[in-house]
């Protein structure tokens, strides 16, 4: 098995966004040259994260309206009134969603194809932007 490195960047554009990346994630797969292996996503970021699901505009406004009743953006979180004078550290919200979602995902490959479901692609989701993001690929394959 051998390994192939890559990375997308994104620009986001809303404090909270979801973006579709499979097509990217698709095109760094036939990069590699692999047929087959799995590929491991990774976001290193601490308020951002990475999941599998379905590629909907109105279901990712679901999500993310879901996502703020579950750890709304305006409680009192000890992050943020310790960095009160800093509008860019008012994101404890962000750090705790990041905690119940992943940073991380893997996803075989058949055939030089992601092995997803129907109705699955790979969403990133900011959590605290807007921001400049990296998702970090790592393709392993043969």
């Amino acid at each position: 098995m051998n390994l192939y490195k890559d990375k997308i960047s994104l620009k986001t554009t809303s404090r909270l966004q979801i973006i579709d990346i499979t097509s990217r994630i698709s095109q760094i797969i036939r990069k590699s040259g692999f047929k087959n292996g799995f590929s491991v996503l990774h976001v290193p970021h601490t308020t951002a994260t990475i999941v599998v699901n379905e590629a909907d505009p109105d279901l990712w406004e679901d999500i993310l309206e879901a996502l703020t009743r579950l750890v709304p953006i305006d409680a009192k979180y000890r992050h943020n009134l310790k960095y009160g004078g800093m509008p860019s550290e008012q994101n404890a919200h962000a750090h705790i969603l990041n905690c119940l979602l992943n940073p991380s995902i893997t996803i075989p490959f058949i055939d030089g194809r992601l092995v997803l479901g129907t109705w699955q692609s790979i969403l990133f989701i900011e959590l605290d932007g807007p921001r400049s993001r990296n998702v970090d690929i790592l393709v392993y394959g043969v």
